[in-house]
C-alpha cells in the first residue's frame, strides 16, 4: 500500500505542469473565440445551451474531466492496450464508412441521438499509440524495408478508410507522422522526395497551360522536366558520392536542353517536353548501367527516382480531374491562382481575410467584430475560427495564440526528448507532429496560404469530437511522461 502511495505521488510531482498551464490557457482563449465567432447582436446568455459558446463550455468541462482521468491511469495501461485500441478504431472507422447519416457531404460522423462523434479524430491517438508500440519493440529498425513498411502499413489503413468517408482533410493528418519516422532515423530522401512530388504537381498544374516563348512547350512541363534531372543529377553526388558523374550528368542534361531550346527558338518550333523526357531515360539507363557495374545500389534508387516521378507529374492530372470531386480542384486552382472565385470557392479565404485584416494592430475588440458577427465568413467557429481571433484582437492576439502554440510545440519537444523509452518519445513525436500540422495548416487556410482541407484549430475549433481528441493526444503523452519518475526509481 505504501509504495502504490508512492507511485502515486511520483506521478503527481512528475507532471508536467506547464504543458497543463498552456492547455488550459489554449482552452480559455478557444472559448473566447468560440463567443465571439458564434455570437449574434442582441444575444443577451452566452452561457446558454442552446448557443455555441455554451455547449463549448460543455465540451471544455468534460474534456477536463478526460484529461484528468488520463492522468490517473496507469501509463502501462498505453503499452498494453495500444494494438487493442488500434483495432478498435479501425473497425469503428470502417463500420463508419457505411453511416447512412452525410452531413455535408460527408460519412464521416457517427449520429447517437443528440450526440455526433467522428471517429476520425479519436484515431489519430489510437495511430500514435500503434506506431510507438511497433516502433518501440526490440530490434525494430526503420532502415530496413520490412519494418519501414510495416509502419507505413499502420498509417495508411486509417488514411484508407477515413478517405473512402469522403473526409480527404482527415486523412492528410496522418502524413504528418512522417515528421516523427523522420526523428527515428528515416533516411531524409524519403522527405526530399515527398517534397519534389509537391513541386511537381504545383509547377506542373499551374503553368502547364503557359506556353514557353514562341514554342509550343508549357512552361509547366520543361521546369518539373527539367527539376527531375537537376535532383537525380545532384543525387548522384549525395548518394553515390562520385561529384564527377553528377557534374557530367548535370552538364549534358543543361547542354542538351540549351541547344533545343535554341533550335526550337530560331530554327523549327517543337515541343521540347519530349525531348526532356528522352533525357530522363537516358538518365534512368545510365543509371542502371552503372549499378550493374560499379554494385552500387543506391544508382537503383535513384533510377527508381526518377522513374516515379515522370509516372507521377504525368499522372498528376488525371488525379486532379478524374479522382478529386469538382469543389476540391476549384479550392486548388483558387489557391495557385488560376481562378478568383470570390463567390464560390475561394468565397471562405477571401471573406477571412478581409476580417483578419480589419482587426488592424490591436483588434476591435471581444464581441466587437463586424465581418465574424455578421456571418461573412463560412465555419468562422470552426475551421475558420483564426479569423475571429484576427479580427477581435488583431495582430497582437493573433501573434500572442501563435505564440502559445510554439510554447506547447517546443515543450513537447522537450517532454519526447526525455523519454527513457522509443514507446514514450515515439509517441511524442506523434502528439507534436500531429499539433504541429493541424496549427500549420489551419492557420495557412485562413490567410490563403495553404489549401482549404477542412481541419480544425486545436483546442479553438467548435466541437467535442476535436476537442477529445486533441486531449486525448495530450494526455496520454503527459502519463506516459510522468511514469518516467517511477521507472526512474
Amino acid at each position: 500500500m505504501e509504495q502504490l502511495t508512492d507511485r502515486k505521488q511520483g506521478v503527481i510531482r512528475s507532471i508536467d505542469w506547464w504543458t497543463v498551464a498552456i492547455y488550459v490557457a489554449l482552452l480559455t482563449f478557444g472559448w473566447l473565440s468560440v463567443c465571439g465567432a458564434s455570437y449574434t447582436y442582441g444575444d443577451t446568455d452566452i452561457f446558454s445551451l442552446s448557443a455555441r459558446s455554451g455547449m463549448q463550455i460543455v465540451w471544455i468541462g468534460t474534456s477536463l474531466m478526460l484529461a484528468t482521468i488520463l492522468l490517473l491511469l496507469d501509463d502501462r495501461l498505453y503499452d498494453t492496450f495500444a494494438y487493442v485500441i488500434f483495432g478498435a478504431l479501425l473497425l469503428l472507422l470502417f463500420a463508419t464508412i457505411f453511416n447512412p447519416h452525410s452531413i455535408k457531404g460527408s460519412r464521416s460522423w457517427l449520429v447517437l441521438g443528440p450526440l455526433r462523434l467522428q471517429p476520425a479524430e479519436f484515431a489519430k491517438f489510437a495511430t500514435a499509440l500503434a506506431l510507438a508500440k511497433f516502433m518501440g519493440r526490440y530490434g525494430y529498425d526503420i532502415s530496413k524495408t520490412r519494418d519501414f513498411l510495416k509502419t507505413m502499413l499502420i498509417v495508411l489503413l486509417p488514411m484508407l478508410f477515413i478517405v473512402m468517408q469522403r473526409e480527404t482533410g482527415s486523412a492528410l493528418v496522418y502524413l504528418s507522422f512522417f515528421l516523427m519516422f523522420y526523428r527515428e532515423g528515416m533516411t531524409g530522401s524519403v522527405l526530399f522526395t515527398g517534397v519534389a512530388m509537391v513541386l511537381y504537381f504545383v509547377i506542373g498544374i499551374r503553368f502547364a497551360e503557359s506556353p514557353m516563348w514562341y514554342t509550343p512547350t508549357s512552361v509547366g512541363h520543361f521546369i518539373v522536366s527539367l527539376l527531375i534531372q537537376i535532383f537525380s543529377s545532384v543525387m548522384i553526388g549525395v548518394y553515390c558520392r562520385d561529384w564527377q558523374k553528377a557534374l557530367m550528368c548535370l552538364a549534358v542534361c543543361l547542354g542538351v536542353t540549351v541547344v533545343c531550346v535554341l533550335f526550337s527558338l530560331y530554327v523549327i518550333p517543337f515541343d521540347l517536353f519530349w525531348v526532356q523526357v528522352s533525357l530522363c531515360v537516358l538518365l534512368i539507363g545510365y543509371c542502371l548501367w552503372q549499378a550493374i557495374r560499379t554494385r552500387v545500389h543506391n544508382y537503383f534508387w535513384i533510377m527508381g527516382f526518377v522513374l516515379g516521378s515522370l509516372v507521377f507529374f504525368n499522372s498528376a492530372d488525371y488525379a486532379l480531374n478524374h479522382v478529386l470531386e469538382k469543389h476540391q480542384r476549384t479550392r486548388i486552382y483558387v489557391l495557385l491562382g488560376m481562378e478568383e472565385d470570390l463567390r464560390g470557392a475561394g468565397y471562405n479565404v477571401h471573406q477571412s481575410e478581409i476580417a483578419i485584416g480589419s482587426g488592424g494592430l490591436e483588434g476591435k475588440g471581444f464581441l466587437n467584430g463586424t465581418q465574424t458577427k455578421l456571418k461573412y465568413v463560412p465555419e468562422q467557429d470552426t475551421d475558420f475560427i483564426f479569423c475571429t481571433v484576427g479580427e477581435e484582437e488583431g495582430f497582437i492576439g493573433a501573434a500572442g495564440v501563435l505564440l502559445l502554440f510554439l510554447a506547447l510545440i517546443l515543450r513537447l519537444i522537450h517532454l519526447a526528448e526525455r523519454q527513457p523509452t522509443a514507446f514514450g518519445r515515439v509517441y511524442g513525436y506523434c502528439v507534436l507532429s500531429v499539433f504541429l500540422f493541424h496549427v500549420a495548416i489551419n492557420v495557412g487556410m485562413v490567410l490563403g496560404l495553404a489549401p482549404v482541407i477542412g481541419i480544425p484549430l486545436p483546442f479553438f475549433s467548435y466541437g467535442g469530437s476535436s476537442l477529445w481528441g486533441f486531449t486525448l493526444l495530450l494526455f496520454i503523452f503527459l502519463r506516459i511522461d510522468a511514469g518516467r519518475y517511477v521507472l526512474n526509481n
